[in-house]
């Protein structure tokens, strides 16, 4: 199985910003982790903070899953959310923390809608979480 993780704007950051929220490990230290436990499966790992851009990995995914944290996209990207629905590859929302338990306007997703599933609040885990639902 090919899983294809996608990362968002600001996501490059993690383990220098917010360690309360996005813990400590820097974003190549998770997907080290990711990739370890997917050791039998082939994982690729984008990360962009530049919208069209994800947009465009999204159009030429050749993958049997995408695992996507938009970051700040999820919240207004209506871009993001017509390359989902434009795709034939189901993609899965993913969140290291629990949206619904911080500030008001990261409560809705514009890209909710047109995704497979919807994972959050499990920090890194929240990752191997969505990879695995392809597996269900």
């Amino acid at each position: 199985m090919k899983l294809l993780f996608i990362n968002g704007v600001n996501l490059d950051m993690t383990g220098v910003r917010e360690k309360g929220v996005y813990g400590t490990q820097t974003l190549d230290e998770i997907n080290a982790e990711i990739a370890a436990h997917f050791k039998s499966d082939e994982c690729e790992f984008f990360q962009s903070d530049i919208e069209g851009e994800i947009c465009d990995k999204l159009h030429k995914a050749k993958a049997d899953g995408i695992i996507l944290n938009a970051g700040a996209f999820t919240h207004y990207s209506y871009a993001l959310r017509d390359a989902i629905a434009a795709i034939t590859v189901p993609v899965v929302e993913v969140h290291m923390s629990n949206v619904h338990a911080r500030e008001e306007f990261r409560h809705k997703s514009v890209i909710s809608e047109v995704c497979k599933g919807v994972v959050c609040g499990f920090g890194k885990n929240s990752y191997i979480l969505a990879g695995e639902s392809f597996k269900l």
